[in-house]
């Protein structure tokens, strides 16, 4: 019998893999109403303004809870974002910025799963407390831990909150990285500018889950979330999605993370808290 090659080993285990998952309605769970009203109007919307590409998808896993970090490059994000994890099988919750809970709109966004955060004010830490008990539910949170769209002039991350670490070692999600590119060609919100144009390329690379191991056993074994902790677990995710980055991007990544804003800007959209 013939030898298979290592290139074909490889590809053989990548079919068996997807052919190996449920289907993706079975995966994705019940769908609430405000949920099916997210798909009609965010899919048709999507589909129309990216052209979307996903490097490794499969990554994504088809049932438990998954904390899915990316980097923050539009406030046009969460529409690509949430066509990732929907072609791969999963329902996304997203953490979003309170003020667009609001009236009618508002109530659809609870119903979908969607998470406010109050962010800058004493409640601020009632949305990590629902993301965590979303993730114990088995779901997909998506966080973008910049907190709002990066700063940096040529769209690396910038220093991230903390709030993903917290959630990252108080739950036993699985952390995966995601780094997306093509968004901010059609908005660009260092220069205020939309471009609209139909199917604009926008893509998406999953990475391996983050190996948070040593960190969660040391809270296990009663090591506190101080600062020094949360700065590092946060520092060693978002290493994860900037090198995800470098890859999609196809160009070398900076070897540190572009100082953060000291101030709230307006139009700012978070995808985190502190």
């Amino acid at each position: 019998m013939a030898e298979q090659s290592p290139a074909g080993a490889g590809r053989s285990a990548v079919l068996r893999r997807v052919r190996s998952r449920p289907r993706k309605w079975r995966t994705r769970g019940r769908v609430s109403y405000g949920m099916a009203a997210a798909i009609v109007v965010v899919y048709p919307v999507s589909a129309l303004m990216f052209r979307l590409r996903y490097q490794h998808g499969d990554r994504l896993p088809p049932t438990g809870p998954v904390l899915l970090v990316a980097n923050h490059i539009s406030i046009l994000d969460p529409l690509a974002c949430a066509r990732l994890v929907f072609d791969n099988g999963r329902l996304p919750h997203f953490l979003a910025k309170e003020s667009v809970f609001r009236g009618f709109a508002g109530t659809l966004l609870r119903s979908a799963g969607q998470i406010p955060v109050a962010r800058f004010s004493d409640s601020a830490h009632e949305a990590l407390d629902a993301a965590k008990a979303d993730l114990d539910a088995g779901n997909v949170v998506v966080i973008y831990p910049e907190g709002s769209v990066t700063r940096d002039p040529a769209w690396w991350p910038m220093q991230s909150r903390t709030g993903v670490a917290r959630l990252a070692l108080t739950t036993d999600a699985v952390v995966l990285p995601v780094a997306q590119w093509g968004p901010q060609d059609v908005h660009d919100y260092h220069r205020r500018k939309l471009r609209l144009r139909l199917r604009a390329p926008a893509g998406y690379r999953v990475g391996e889950p983050v190996d948070l191991a040593d960190q969660r056993a040391r809270v296990r074994e009663g090591q506190p979330l101080t600062a020094a902790l949360l700065r590092e677990t946060t520092d060693l995710i978002m290493t994860r999605v900037r090198d995800e980055l470098a890859e999609l991007r196809g160009e070398p990544a900076p070897q540190t993370f572009f100082a953060r804003p000291r101030r709230e800007l307006p139009g700012d959209v978070a995808g985190s808290v502190a």
